[in-house]
């Protein structure tokens, strides 16, 4: 069975917490608390610029999560989506999760006519690029980053 995937909404905060944390351990990241509150006010918010997908188990566990943000482009005139954050837990990889997850922000995509969707992953990750590959299109960019 399929994973539900669904738009992520405030009752959701504490299932998405571990799952978020999961992720910051996985990129061996620390965040301060505050900031991971900012951030899921921002997923769940009317008005954000940062919106969110959960994926949902079959016992109706979250089991995912896709953050994701529209932006204008300078090569055409509709938005372009950068997915920011994919995660799926240890014990539901391999279930389709992942693909459920960029298959509908993909579908979502479409009906809104957005003109791509992009998203990058550490080059170690071969998991994630191994799923990856068969659903996008790899470039051949370098990402340089300048910390402010």
């Amino acid at each position: 069975m399929s994973p539900l995937i669904r738009e992520l909404q405030h009752k959701d905060k504490t299932a998405w917490a571990p799952l978020w944390a999961g992720y910051l351990a996985f990129y061996e990241t620390e965040l301060a608390p505050e900031v991971s509150e900012n951030t899921w006010a921002r997923l769940v918010a009317t008005d954000g610029n940062i919106e969110g997908l959960g994926a949902f188990g079959e016992a109706g566990e979250m089991i995912g999560f896709a953050h994701y943000l529209l932006h204008p482009g300078t090569w055409g005139a509709a938005p372009v989506c950068y997915l920011e954050d994919l995660f799926v837990s240890k014990t539901a990889r391999g279930t389709g999760a992942g693909r459920a997850l960029i298959e509908t922000l993909a579908d979502k995509g479409r009906a809104a006519r957005w003109q791509s969707i992009y998203w990058q992953t550490a080059e170690d990750n071969l998991q994630a690029q191994f799923l990856y590959d068969k659903l996008a299109k790899k470039m051949n960019w370098v990402r340089y980053e300048l910390e402010l």
